[in-house]
């Protein structure tokens, strides 16, 4: 692959991020970010919908070590389809420390499904972002979950807020526990305190599911954005990421969304995003609980 073939206008991630000022806790976990290629040696899906510029497992190891994480939880992304093995390859380069999100068909063997689970797979991701996929075919997903659920797997769910009366049903219906993405994509022009957020935060409460308040660059409608060392980005995100963690203080994650894929506006500083959490999170026991206690709990059960 080469430059030419790259989706154009595609942002290349943050080159040489900032050290944060915040310090995080001993064992923090990124627990959401992504690895692309390299396209040479894990081709990317003939399907996909976008080609990124290549996203190694050691950058990203690099970017670990750099801000002060313990850990990843490494989630399979689109470009790479159902073929897990660029996943695969940066678990067992982690040694231990990262723990992978795998995207699988319906007819994925059991085989399969533990050869996944001894790497260190623990989920499975569906992805129902209109833009992102072809129509979801809701009862290959019914087949899928009902597979995992031996294994003591999750299932991530990417969804957009406007879609969510569509889907909660379906959801709620799942035999196994949920984590949603992106706190569901609100749209954070409205009101924290209205209808649509609140629908979320009810159906957050009436299930067995667990929130990411993740990528505030993705979801700002104002900013301003992690860069030139601001340390109070993304204010409009604020309340509705802040309303999670102290709603659902043990049932929330965190993580960097390295490298960004589909970003159009601007590439954050990735040193300013973990700079962004005291502000979701205000106090060291939150802070904890976000970072260090609820995803060993989900990924390293064991060990929590």
């Amino acid at each position: 692959m080469t430059d030419k073939d790259v989706t154009p206008g595609w942002l290349h991630w943050y080159q040489g991020p900032t050290k944060p000022t915040f310090t995080l806790p001993d064992g923090a976990v990124d627990a959401h970010c992504h690895v692309f290629g390299p396209a040479d040696q894990f081709p990317f899906a003939p399907e996909r919908k976008y080609t990124p510029v290549d996203a190694p497992a050691q950058q990203l190891f690099d970017l670990r070590d750099h801000l002060g994480v313990d850990r990843n939880v490494i989630v399979q992304a689109t470009c790479h389809g159902a073929d897990n093995s660029a996943l695969v390859d940066a678990l067992e380069r982690s040694g231990g420390r990262a723990r992978g999100v795998a995207t699988v068909r319906a007819d994925v063997t059991e085989a399969e499904l533990r050869r996944l689970h001894d790497a260190g797979v623990r989920g499975v991701r569906f992805n129902f972002v209109k833009r992102l996929v072809d129509a979801v075919p809701t009862a290959a997903l019914e087949t899928i979950a009902a597979k995992i659920a031996p294994l003591g797997w999750h299932v991530v769910v990417y969804f957009e807020a406007a879609d969510l009366p569509d889907l909660k049903d379906f959801f709620a219906a799942l035999p196994v526990p949920l984590v949603v993405d992106h706190m569901g994509r609100p749209d954070v022009t409205k009101d924290p305190d209205g209808p649509e957020f609140a629908e979320f935060l009810d159906f957050v409460a009436a299930n067995d599911v667990w929130v990411k308040v993740s990528c505030p660059e993705r979801l700002t409608a104002g900013g301003p954005a992690a860069l030139d060392g601001e340390r109070h980005a993304y204010t409009d995100v604020l309340p509705f990421a802040r309303a999670v963690v102290e709603r659902f203080p043990d049932r929330v994650l965190w993580g960097t969304d390295w490298p960004h894929p589909n970003l159009k506006d601007h590439m954050p500083d990735d040193g300013l995003l973990v700079d962004h959490i005291p502000h979701i999170a205000p106090t060291r026991e939150l802070q904890q609980a976000l970072l260090v206690d609820n995803p060993r709990r989900l990924y390293w059960p064991t060990e929590a």
